[in-house]
């Protein structure tokens, strides 16, 4: 057992070796953000409520406060726990239920809901830790956010950190801000049910097996990022098998598929290798396709490049340009693959999935995050691909490329 494992209060110890690795790390880190994501009852807000104690050891008198989706699991999970663990470490505290806030000999700790969060206001804490972020509607979350970093200005000897801890649910606000806003002042760690069992009752997870769908277990059981949504589009993508860290050189012929929008083009850029294609970069936000050729030609100068359009683009005019889109990638040197009309949703989707499940297609996930936020995320709203996510540019623009590059079309100069 290590001595940094364990916390003295008064006569009493708070042993940290009984928890495990990642709940330890957790308590122990002072990261300007550290978030658990972990699978039901596996350990996230035990570990939550532990840190909240250890912070009020190290900084008495600091206020804190402690966020819940809603007040219902404030007095049902966090008001037991609190209580519990006071009375075993012969902790004082006295409970204000109309204030939401547990006073104790060593300091206060708020209690707010984050689905009233209009009550998250004229407090000041040292330092906050957020359960169930996840959990909270998406249209709240920014204001919450905002209104927690507000409060979170008590000024105390090291930095005041926000810390979170949540199942996921889908690629919600954990995924957000500790994977596609990943920074070296946040660390986020894993919890999984299976690894709980001394402490959940016996038949738990047999049961959960039971009741919830492969994708469901692999969230609720394990903790891992998954698409919930019924009918994912790219089912057959899975990135612990489709990576790459393949890269374009100069000597690489591109292909790169692409989707027109106003101020939105969109295109991903692949390689092939023995009948094998590998996406390794993208463009999104593009203003228009004037912009796009600027931006293509100034990452990849040296490349002999195709194109594989959306098909409207044959008819489709650029704002102040005199000729048609598919006109202006000619005549800045692409070479064009285009039919007449853009190949059926269904025909691109079963296309990329075959060439997913037979490992012909992999992804540079670290340059192109937004491509694999489609693949992962993308699903199905009354029969086609939700054009409300705003994930389906980046797709067509991909999978006009997979489709066609497998077919006999006329290319154009």
């Amino acid at each position: 057992m290590k001595t940094n494992d364990i916390v003295y209060i008064k006569n009493n110890k708070l042993n940290l070796s009984n928890l495990r690795a990642n709940q330890r790390a957790f308590i122990k880190s002072t990261k300007l953000s550290t978030g658990i994501v972990g699978g039901t009852q596996s350990g996230k807000s035990t570990s939550a409520v532990v840190k909240s104690l250890v912070h009020q050891l190290q900084y008495p008198n600091v206020p804190m406060c402690y966020y819940l989706p809603t007040y219902g699991l404030i007095g049902d999970m966090l008001i037991p726990k609190l209580e519990q663990m006071y009375e075993s470490l012969g902790i004082e505290y006295s409970t204000h239920l109309k204030d939401s806030k547990f006073q104790t000999e060593y300091g206060d700790i708020w209690m707010r809901s984050m689905n009233d969060y209009r009550r998250i206001t004229s407090y000041s804490v040292g330092y906050s830790i957020i359960d169930e972020v996840d959990i909270v509607h998406p249209n709240n979350i920014d204001e919450v956010m905002r209104r927690i970093t507000q409060r979170n200005s008590f000024r105390k000897p090291t930095q005041n950190s926000i810390d979170y801890v949540s199942t996921p649910e889908g690629f919600g606000y954990m995924h957000k801000y500790f994977v596609k806003q990943a920074h070296e002042s946040k660390v986020l760690y894993r919890l999984s049910t299976r690894n709980n069992t001394d402490n959940i009752a016996k038949g738990y997870i047999e049961n959960m097996m039971l009741q919830h769908s492969e994708q469901q277990l692999l969230a609720y059981l394990d903790g891992e990022f998954v698409n919930l949504t019924s009918g994912s589009v790219a089912n057959a993508f899975d990135r612990n098998i489709h990576e790459t860290d393949k890269l374009a050189t100069d000597r690489d012929i591109l292909h790169i598929g692409m989707d027109f929008n106003v101020t939105n083009m969109s295109a991903v850029v692949h390689i092939k290798e023995n009948g094998i294609s590998y996406a390794v970069d993208e463009f999104t936000e593009i203003y228009d396709t004037n912009a796009l050729i600027d931006a293509i030609k100034y990452r990849y100068p040296k490349n002999y490049i195709y194109i594989y359009p959306d098909a409207s683009g044959q008819a489709r005019k650029t704002v102040g340009a005199d000729v048609t889109d598919i006109r202006l990638l000619q005549k800045a040197g692409f070479k064009i693959k285009v039919g007449k009309s853009n190949p059926r949703v269904k025909e691109r989707v079963n296309e990329i999935n075959r060439m997913l499940r037979n490992g012909k297609y992999f992804v540079n996930l670290s340059k192109c995050k937004n491509y694999v936020d489609a693949l992962e995320q993308l699903s199905y709203k009354g029969g086609v691909p939700d054009k409300a996510s705003g994930l389906d540019h980046i797709f067509d623009a991909g999978t006009y490329y997979v489709v066609r590059q497998s077919n006999k079309i006329v290319s154009m100069r």
